[in-house]
């Protein structure tokens, strides 16, 4: 079985490692003909030129590494199947028709719910006991494709965003794995998805972020922390004094709820070091929120 994986970010890194060790057929021979991932990017304050972690992968493995899925349309790979794991682009039709079993979608929600690109926060903002992870076959819209399996997991009250994702994940691995087989050897009947249940999510952009701490019950607060925790994170504004006429943005980093009141454990003020609340509220003891 030879494969090209779509991925950019770390925590898809369980199923392409584990697809690679389960299919291997020998040293030097890996079932990833090729990867597609992000261009490298500068970040930091230096910024240094950065290179995916699928990058580094495919790198230190010598698999061929395209920053474009375009690409793979005059450098065709030999392989049958396409697996795309957050990568971060539309796929074309174009590209989608060069792999004769087509591109299968690692996707983290029970689809048709959730899809789009935020998933995992929308099901932690929501208050979701239950999400789960859809592997679909991939067509020309966005995470609408036929499912090929689900599984459901729960949502713990401590999960952020990170936590919950990488967990998802690190199953997708397994589930995937063992089901590549079957479904290329068209045992595994798909199943179309309900338009009806669809919802949707959106790329979140830093403004997403702002929570007001005034107006918002404490649980859906407390919920939206951990929600934005990786990105873009949650944030409000202050005033530092009651005569300061400018707001400060001031980073929320975690909370609990006890006894129906939001606690504050860490926060940062912009351009400062993350603190306790205690610790902040002594600094700036006349702290107003905005």
């Amino acid at each position: 079985m030879k494969i090209v994986f779509f991925g950019t970010p770390s925590y898809v890194l369980p199923v392409l490692k584990t697809i690679h060790k389960e299919f291997v057929t020998g040293p030097g021979r890996s079932p990833i003909a090729a990867v597609v991932t992000q261009s490298p990017k500068p970040l930091g304050r230096k910024k240094t030129l950065t290179y995916s972690p699928v990058d580094k992968w495919g790198h230190e493995h010598g698999v061929p590494i395209y920053y474009c899925a375009e690409e793979l349309i005059e450098n065709t790979p030999d392989a049958t199947i396409g697996i795309l794991a957050s990568y971060g682009e539309i796929i074309r039709k174009e590209v989608i028709n060069l792999f004769p079993q087509g591109i299968l979608v690692v996707h983290p929600s029970l689809l048709p719910k959730y899809r789009g690109a935020s998933p995992v926060p929308a099901a932690i903002a929501n208050g979701d006991e239950l999400t789960g992870v859809s592997i679909i076959k991939m067509d020309e819209k966005v995470d609408h494709g036929p499912v090929i399996t689900q599984f459901r997991e729960q949502i713990l009250p401590t999960d952020t965003s990170d936590i919950l994702r990488n967990r998802l994940f690190e199953k997708s691995a397994k589930v995937i794995t063992e089901m590549l087989t079957p479904y290329a050897q068209g045992k595994i009947k798909l199943k179309i998805q309900n338009e009806k249940e669809a919802t949707f999510t959106k790329i979140m952009k830093r403004e997403d972020g702002f929570v007001d701490l005034l107006k918002t019950p404490p649980i859906e607060i407390e919920r939206f922390i951990r929600a934005m925790s990786s990105w873009p994170g949650a944030w409000t504004l202050v005033k530092l004094n009651p005569t300061d006429k400018t707001t400060r943005r001031l980073k929320l980093l975690g909370s609990h709820v006890e006894d129906g009141k939001l606690i504050l454990d860490l926060v940062q003020l912009e351009g400062k070091d993350p603190v306790s609340w205690k610790q902040f509220k002594e600094g700036y003891n006349a702290m107003q929120f905005a």
